[in-house]
């Protein structure tokens, strides 16, 4: 049985083209893909993101459990701070990757992904129970209570200041605040955005859902606001080298393989899970990465084609490809052995027999306007 969200009544009346999506019945376009994309980076879009999931940590040992249980160093974080973080699996892999929000120095708060919700709730359980935390009280899965919008582009902030009298059109990336929005009390609203194109993301309880909904369309409507599906927000994602958990990383990849170095942090008086593994991984040298590449040939890359050498040989799979909506031109990531990983490096794709000629660039593929 597929889960709705609070908002799921809207893209039905809206025409959305609804599909399965992590066990949730999402909108994965409207008026179009292209159209879509084109929206986000140059006005305003709407998506909503509610099938992701909530985690809070609470209580004395909170530091300590969401240190040891994520890769990035949460000492760094303040009241208000955001931070891009992953689960290491104990085996060199990603449990799944994160961000967390650092509501005081007892209370963090831990956003998942959607297809990953219960596999992180159990992990999270886990390590909390060793350390005598309560399951249910100290560690919370709020997923069900919570709705969540991004509103992402441009003009975002600027369309939705009008439903706060809190300053945010100048928030820094990375941070969150607690307001009044829409007239509704102790919405988080935050800027850490997954299309590279600025905005916000809105967290508040399901009942509220409708009036925030509303409200967001009616100031918005000045600015062109639209909907905009999953399909997009895969699109734009992908033009900024944005990872995807289940295509370009995994329980099989190391965050240090797939270019995350930056969220892993060894310090002295951080320990985390794998700390020892991925800090011998990267004393030893690396022996595959993930690449960002453009296709030369005429061909779309699509997720699990082939990497190719020059010979034809197998050297990995493309994890995440399509057609840049923004630089019209096959874009795609996967991972390729270290010594072909650098930009202007030469591979192939293999797509329906044929090898199209690629070559690998610097991330992000997408620079802004």
């Amino acid at each position: 049985m597929l889960k709705n969200t609070a908002f799921t009544k809207f893209h039905i009346a809206l025409g959305a083209k609804m599909v399965p999506f992590a066990g949730f019945n999402m909108p994965v376009q409207y008026e179009g893909l292209i159209a879509e994309h084109l929206t986000v980076r140059k006005g305003v879009g709407v998506f909503d993101v509610s099938h992701m999931g909530e985690i809070w940590v609470k209580g004395a040992k909170a530091f300590d459990s969401v240190q040891y249980i994520t890769s990035n160093d949460v000492s760094k974080l303040y009241d208000g701070k955001v931070q891009y973080s992953c689960f290491p699996n104990g085996k060199g892999g990603i449990v799944d990757d994160l961000l967390v929000y650092r509501i005081n120095a007892e209370t963090y708060l831990l956003v998942v992904n959607a297809a990953n919700i219960e596999k992180d709730w159990n992990w999270v359980c886990q390590h909390a129970e060793k350390m005598g935390m309560v399951v249910g009280k100290e560690v919370y899965n709020a997923s069900d209570e919570i709705a969540q919008l991004a509103i992402q582009g441009p003009l975002a902030l600027k369309a939705i200041q009008k439903l706060t009298p809190e300053p945010i059109e100048n928030m820094e990336y990375y941070t969150f605040k607690k307001l009044e929005f829409a007239g509704v009390k102790d919405v988080i609203l935050s800027t850490t955005g997954y299309t590279g194109s600025g905005g916000c993301e809105i967290y508040m309880a399901n009942e509220d859902a409708e009036k925030i909904w509303n409200a967001v369309f009616e100031v918005g409507a000045d600015f062109g606001i639209k909907p905009i599906g999953l399909g997009a927000r895969d699109t734009l994602r992908l033009e900024m080298g944005f990872c995807l958990y289940g295509n370009d990383i995994d329980d099989t990849t190391s965050p240090l393989e797939a270019g995350l170095g930056w969220i892993t942090k060894f310090t002295p008086e951080k320990n985390f899970i794998d700390k020892e593994f991925l800090l011998k991984q990267k004393q030893e040298g690396l022996k595959r990465k993930l690449v960002g590449f453009e296709v030369i040939d005429k061909g779309i890359p699509r997720q699990h084609y082939s990497i190719c050498d020059a010979q034809g040989n197998k050297i990995g799979e493309v994890t995440s490809g399509t057609m840049s909506p923004s630089l019209n031109k096959p874009i795609g990531m996967g991972y390729v052995p270290v010594e072909l990983s650098n930009p202007g490096s030469e591979i192939f794709i293999e797509v329906r027999g044929k090898l199209l000629k690629a070559v690998v660039v610097k991330l992000p593929f997408y620079k802004g306007e």
